[in-house]
């Protein structure tokens, strides 16, 4: 039963991986020849994006494997427990994400590059 439950994960962990390298790779695409910007508010910018798609990912990440053991865990008590610890941390990884533009919009303020 552990097997197939750590198999389960494993392989929904690398087909989201692959869903979110697919979509990355169609969205990315190579700007014609802009010159390199290296000003605070350009950087800080550019962070809010990756830091949000970063924590979304990790975020989904464990809401699949809390999922996962959640359905696998059938009457064994601590199993449930440790699905609903992945479950609580997906939902503050969420949270992080959506949050993640307000705190470096402060961060933007607080070095008055806004």
């Amino acid at each position: 039963m552990h097997r197939t439950a750590t198999r389960l994960v494993t392989v929904a962990g690398v087909a989201g991986l692959m869903v979110l390298g697919a979509v990355s790779a169609a969205v990315a695409q190579p700007e014609p020849s802009t010159p390199p910007v290296n000003d605070l508010p350009t950087v800080i910018n550019n962070m809010t994006g990756w830091i949000t798609g970063i924590l979304a990912a990790v975020a989904t990440l464990f809401l699949t494997i809390g999922g996962a053991r959640y359905l696998m865990a059938g009457d064994d008590p601590s199993e449930v427990e440790r699905a609903k610890g992945a479950l609580k941390s997906a939902g503050i990884g969420y949270a992080l994400a959506l949050l993640a533009p307000v705190i470096l919009t402060i961060l933007k303020n607080i070095l008055g590059t806004a």
